[in-house]
């Protein structure tokens, strides 16, 4: 956890309260009479324990004396334990009573069930550890409860978790199989099934029940609940937070969440997985042999406050029928604890790996389909994680650089028709429609127009917002280092403030700052062209001054909006901008002739223009609108 800071009233405080506290221990000492009474209390609850404990030893034997130990109880306490869970009284007289665990090691985890319920009371990731470099639990401290609850054919409502389960482990060729049964008797059961693999993160889990068709009430539904809390792993919860989620798959393969931010609660059909997401680790509980009909959703939000040392980041519980079977359960599920990483989620060919926000729509594909498989070239290919982040920047920006081509010609020839439109607005500045008809003409004849710059602009917002979403969900990221930057998938923290600025933070990230100046500097030109070509036409809001509003407002906004981010995406923003202001210079210097541009603008317009139907359209309205308000001059004539 991160260090917690004490200031000098901090300190005076706890003297305060600790000279109080002795203060007020010092006035309640017992008397001489109140003390003789307490030890004789004490001595009476020493002798209730140990009658308690004998009568536990009693209830609480092997399975193999079971018949033995029947006759040995008195009459009392077998209708006292048959009225209250009837024929799972059985499973109460096992060594299995209690918290006992059983542990179990494979490649990737470490594992340790609960004979109390049956279920995993401990999921750690034996290749990872969190932020502050502990080993990375998914289940740990009783954060997870899986319970079934079903009635019985007496007409009583039992939940497993309150029952024993007794465990054995075997071998099945190189797979570990853990069984966890709940016994009604040595051949009628309830079982949980884990069969683990190596170097595998997917659980094959199976829950069935034998001989116990006749102790079902099948007339009610059977109903698991499977609740979790996600335990924090990274420096920043807030951000940590903003990418955990609940997801599911569902009806043939339509994936839908829970709210990303506040509590959220949903009822689905026909779910697939549902999967517990916590940024870059997944529990993931997958229905193999046929969908849940209905499903049951919540997820609570349990961060409140950046400032808090929280543990938790969100409650997600789930709550979906299972059905009998000629009376009996026999249900194949498939649990995944591991990373939230594409490569190894796709490996299971069951759509896992559309749980991670790739972004919806043409922005997810564009990850999947060329962010995705290129930055894994890279990576594999180049000594660091930054450097791949490096190239591939410059990649995307020269497959850009034709649009910030098409970009600064367009502004370059507003810029030379400035002073004809700038006369044109002057001749005609009591009729503005008149203006604007000419206006559009003369843009139209010589082949410029606001919109063919601002068209390639708009063609960048994809790569932009797709990027936006694939460096924070990007695996390969996590606690790989570049510079001062320990961890590219969090923030890199070159200053800790010792208080906290609401919005900002408790820290100063350097690539924020590095990426807000580049910034800064390429709006200074590319707004700065702009409003030199963009005049300021009468009842529209003054675009210059907007623009020079923003050159201040973005960077800024940069600054605070990603000091918590990961600072992959501020190296991104970085070299993005820093490669922008080059090739901006290039294009101007060595590119552009304006001389040639107006050369080129003169021919054009001595050529006939063919309008478009929007175009057409356009005129026409103008027109048309030209009329009707000399028309309403006239009739005010009369």
């Amino acid at each position: 956890m991160e260090e917690k800071k004490f200031d000098v009233k901090s300190i005076i405080g706890f003297v305060l309260i600790f000279g109080i506290l002795l203060f007020i221990m010092y006035q309640n000492q017992p008397s001489p009479e109140e003390l003789e009474a307490q030890k004789i209390a004490e001595q009476e609850q020493v002798e209730a324990e140990k009658n308690q404990s004998k009568q536990n030893e009693t209830l609480v034997t092997s399975s193999s004396d079971y018949s033995t130990n029947t006759q040995a109880l008195d009459s009392t306490q077998k209708v006292a334990l048959q009225n209250k869970v009837g024929s799972f009284a059985y499973a109460l007289t096992l060594p299995t009573v209690g918290d006992k665990f059983t542990t179990v090691e494979t490649d990737v985890f470490e594992l340790k069930f609960n004979t109390k319920g049956g279920h995993l009371a401990e999921v750690k990731l034996r290749n990872f550890v969190d932020y502050d470099s502990v080993p990375v639990y998914m289940v740990r401290d009783n954060n997870s409860a899986f319970n079934i609850t079903f009635g019985t054919s007496d007409n009583r409502t039992l939940n497993t978790q309150d029952f024993p389960f007794q465990p054995s482990v075997t071998k099945s060729g190189e797979n570990t199989i853990v069984s966890m049964k709940l016994k009604v008797s040595e051949t009628a059961f309830l079982e949980y099934r884990y069969e683990l693999k190596p170097n595998d993160y997917m659980i094959d889990f199976s829950i069935r029940s034998q001989g116990l068709s006749g102790v079902f009430n099948t007339s009610q539904p059977i109903e698991l609940d499977w609740k979790q809390k996600s335990i924090r792993h990274s420096k920043s919860i807030s951000y940590e937070n903003r990418y955990t989620r609940l997801t599911y798959m569902y009806d043939d393969g339509k994936v839908d969440k829970l709210s990303q931010g506040s509590d959220d609660d949903e009822t689905v059909d026909d779910v697939e997985w549902l999967s517990y997401r916590q940024h870059f680790f997944s529990s993931i509980l997958v229905a193999n042999d046929s969908s849940f009909k209905k499903v049951t959703l919540t997820s609570l939000d349990l961060v409140e406050d950046e400032e808090i040392d929280t543990l938790y980041t969100k409650l997600y519980t789930s709550k979906m029928p299972l059905a009998f079977n000629g009376g009996e359960l026999n249900q194949n599920l498939g649990l995944y604890y591991g990373p939230t990483d594409n490569a190894t989620l796709k490996d299971y060919d069951k759509g896992l790996e559309e749980s991670i926000p790739f972004g919806w729509g043409i922005f997810g594909w564009i990850n999947k389909i060329l962010f995705i498989p290129l930055f894994g070239f890279l990576s594999q290919h180049l000594p660091s994680y930054g450097i791949a982040i490096i190239v591939m920047t410059i990649l995307v920006k020269i497959v850009l650089s034709f649009v910030q081509y098409k970009q600064f010609l367009s502004q370059a020839k507003m810029k030379i028709l400035k002073p004809e439109l700038d006369a044109v607005r002057e001749k005609y500045k009591d009729n503005k429609l008149k203006a604007q008809q000419e206006t559009m003409a003369i843009q139209s004849r010589a082949g410029a127009s606001p919109l063919s710059g601002c068209l390639p602009g708009l063609m960048q917002i994809p790569v932009f917002y797709a990027l936006f979403m694939f460096f924070p969900t990007a695996f390969e990221l996590r606690q790989k280092g570049f510079l001062w930057a320990d961890d590219l998938s969090s923030y890199d923290s070159v200053l800790d403030l010792p208080f906290h600025i609401p919005l900002y933070g408790d820290h100063v990230a350097l690539f924020p700052i590095l990426a807000a100046i580049a910034i800064f500097f390429y709006m200074k030109m590319t707004t700065g062209q702009q409003m030199a070509t963009q005049p300021t036409q009468e009842g529209m809001p003054d675009m210059a001054k907007m623009m020079k509003y923003m050159i201040y407002f973005s960077p800024i906004l940069m600054l605070i909006f990603f000091n918590n981010y990961a600072s992959g995406l501020s190296l991104y923003y970085f070299i993005s901008n820093l490669i922008s202001i080059g090739i901006m210079l290039v294009i101007k210097n060595y590119i552009i002739d304006e001389d040639k541009v107006l050369a080129k603008i003169e021919v054009s317009k001595t050529k006939p223009k063919k309008q478009n139907k929007f175009q057409k359209k356009m005129a026409e309205m103008m027109e048309q609108a030209e009329q009707q308000k000399q028309s309403q001059q006239k009739g005010k004539k009369k």
